[in-house]
């Protein structure tokens, strides 16, 4: 029956083994696998400056130049997506795949499974996606993200320890491992039976209400608040050094200032904000917050 493309990126690993995972319920005979790449490979691990100089064009959503893919058909039955989070914003490779004319004629007319790995925030990275799907054609059916169940301050922590020195390992062996579990890596094996079920069906009507049904994505109230706040924040910052970075010099002093300011306002503004926030206004504003969580959970767009 049919045929399934399964398209993602990673650059350190860890999506591909999630994608291994959930793709192990599936007839394997079915399913054509390309792993993008940037034509120009982005260095792992990461310098600070090497890092955060991406910030502007993914928040931006400008497209980079990929090495060359193929498709071996113009059709498909199921599109799956994997991607990464950057910036609150979909990763540069896998915005340009999105915009390229070679996916967009694929895409539409398709219905599409995306697959996040990330830290801990994709509410924003969704949302982009959800629109660049559309514009595309495609028909967005079910999203299952994969997340780093720390919270915020500690994964914050461990992550830069892992992009920055390319090892997943505990620091100091006493912070927890970086990334997502790998109990939550291997459950993506049961979130596969449920997309494999409604693809023989083809019936994708109840998809997002059944994976939504395993009760393992959550969103954390927290993280809610800080991202209806911070990708505006970011925005205001990549149009800043857009326009203010003429020169390599000036474009590297901007950035550094961006660094530092998302470390402080990371480990030593937010927490303050969040306990204001957690004190004063969560505990009277909780049907809002449970609508708002149920939507970013959904695959619908805002109209």
């Amino acid at each position: 029956m049919g045929n399934i493309l399964v398209v993602n990126y990673s650059q350190t690993g860890q999506l591909n083994e999630i994608i291994d995972h959930f793709l192990l319920p599936f007839d394997q005979a079915n399913i054509e696998r390309v792993i993008i790449k940037p034509a120009k490979p982005f260095v792992f691990p990461w310098t600070t400056d090497e890092f955060f100089d991406k910030m502007p064009e993914c928040v931006l959503e400008e497209p980079i130049e990929l090495e060359p893919f193929h498709f071996s058909s113009t059709r498909y039955d199921l599109i799956v997506l994997g991607y990464q989070p950057w910036f609150l914003s979909p990763s540069l490779p896998f915005t340009s795949l999105l915009k390229s004319p070679a996916f967009k004629a694929v895409m539409n007319g398709t219905p599409l499974v995306t697959i996040i790995g990330g830290r801990n925030m994709w509410l924003n990275s969704q949302e982009s996606v959800k629109k660049l799907i559309a514009a595309g054609g495609g028909r967005l059916v079910g999203n299952i993200p994969f997340m780093d169940r720390t919270s915020n301050l500690i994964s914050a922590f461990t992550i830069l320890h892992w992009m920055l020195t390319g090892r997943k390992d505990k620091k100091w062996g006493v912070f927890p491992m970086p990334g997502v579990s790998q109990k939550d890596i291997e459950s993506g094996a049961q979130f596969g039976r449920i997309v494999t079920n409604a693809y023989q069906k083809q019936d994708y009507g109840s998809l997002q209400h059944n994976i939504l049904a395993t009760g393992l994505i959550e969103i954390p109230t927290d993280i809610l608040f800080i991202e209806q706040r911070a990708k505006k924040l970011f925005r205001i910052w990549a149009n800043l050094i857009k326009t203010r970075g003429t020169t390599p010099g000036k474009r590297r002093r901007l950035v550094g200032f961006f660094k530092y300011y998302l470390l402080v306002a990371l480990f030593m503004v937010a927490p303050v904000i969040l306990f204001l926030y957690n004190l004063f206004v969560a505990p009277f504003t909780k049907n809002t917050i449970k609508k708002k969580k149920e939507y970013f959970c959904g695959v619908e767009i805002k109209s």
